[in-house]
């Protein structure tokens, strides 16, 4: 399997900016310090990781059910990572919330529990980011 990459550049101090970009070309933007520390408009690594980890849950999700002989009609997943200041000096991601909402014709809820709960334990991105405390809160809609 190939690696995927991205790359920042970043110039100028807090005050500067970071240019960043993904090999395919689908994702590009700029960081700043505003972006990611105050609500100033515009991405930071944390959304990024949000986005690829609310998609590595669904992908991996959506392959457990069909090797169980679902399919879903819909899965809505919502990643809130959390930044906070580190004991020590500097900053951490200590929780992810997953939010799941589904929609999978003729699934058990306890079926549904087992394989929401494997797929975040098992996805890559969940792997990758094993340090902090990953949540899933997932509701089955009939």
């Amino acid at each position: 399997m190939p690696a995927r990459q991205a790359d920042t550049t970043w110039q100028g101090g807090k005050d500067g900016s970071g240019d960043f970009e993904t090999e395919s070309g689908q994702i590009e933007g700029t960081f700043r310090f505003p972006t990611r520390f105050e609500d100033e408009p515009g991405t930071n690594p944390e959304e990024l990781i949000g986005a690829a980890h609310s998609g590595c849950f669904s992908m991996q999700l959506t392959a457990f059910l069909e090797e169980e002989g679902y399919t879903p009609d819909s899965l809505h997943t919502e990643a809130d990572v959390h930044l906070e200041p580190a004991d020590g000096g500097g900053f951490e991601i200590p929780r992810i919330d997953l939010t799941l909402t589904a929609e999978i014709p003729d699934i058990d809820e306890e079926t549904f529990d087992d394989l929401a709960q494997n797929a975040k334990e098992n996805c890559p991105v969940s792997k990758a980011l094993a340090g902090p405390d990953i949540t899933l809160d997932a509701t089955l809609e009939s």
